[in-house]
């Protein structure tokens, strides 16, 4: 591939809707973790991958990932949103041809559509993956937007930054482009769509 964008996994939010005293990045998902689940995915694409995460959490992902590729947040850091996470992992990764931002609380993500969605930045400024027309994730930017994301701040602030720009929808048959864990319905649900055959 003549772009190989950095893949930037936010997992530092607190999941406050999801409750309960365990992560919901920590709750077992298809042989291993929710975010363990993401990040195989992602290393499957064979694209760079850095995860932006918390202390707590930051021993799954290194189940996974080197140091070298994990970034930690303080909880100051964490509270900000994800555009503060999504920041700290393009300042990580500053010299990358572009960054996909794939959300730790994503598992159903495939390698494909991950790869079809990094192919897009080689003809626009900002992808992300649809199913169906509804836009989902990854988002991908291209390098030249280097100086304003790594200045994102807040949960919206990612949004603000497509709406500037012509966004590029790129359609796959991955409906788990559409399905992120905010709460334990959202888990069984999708628990139960990793046991169908893919698409």
């Amino acid at each position: 591939m003549r772009f190989r964008p950095t893949i930037v996994v936010p997992a530092a939010g607190p999941g406050r809707r999801f409750g309960g005293p365990l992560n919901k990045l920590e709750q077992p998902f298809d042989g291993s973790t929710v975010l363990g689940a993401t990040l195989r995915h992602a290393i499957a694409s064979q694209l760079p991958v850095v995860v932006v995460t918390t202390a707590a959490l930051a021993p799954l992902a290194g189940e996974l990932l080197a140091k070298r590729d994990i970034v930690v947040l303080d909880g100051a850091e964490a509270a900000r949103g994800m555009g503060a996470s999504i920041a700290a992992g393009v300042s990580e990764r500053s010299g990358a041809s572009g960054w996909l931002v794939l959300p730790g609380d994503m598992p159903l993500v495939q390698p494909a559509t991950l790869l079809a969605v990094a192919g897009a930045l080689g003809q626009h400024a900002v992808a992300y993956a649809q199913h169906r027309g509804r836009a989902g994730h990854p988002v991908a930017f291209a390098a030249e937007l280097y100086s304003e994301l790594i200045q994102l701040n807040g949960d919206d602030s990612p949004r603000r930054l497509m709406l500037r720009y012509p966004a590029h929808g790129m359609e796959v048959v991955d409906g788990g482009v559409l399905l992120g864990v905010d709460t334990p319905t959202d888990l069984e649900t999708m628990r139960k769509a990793s046991e169908q055959p893919a698409g």
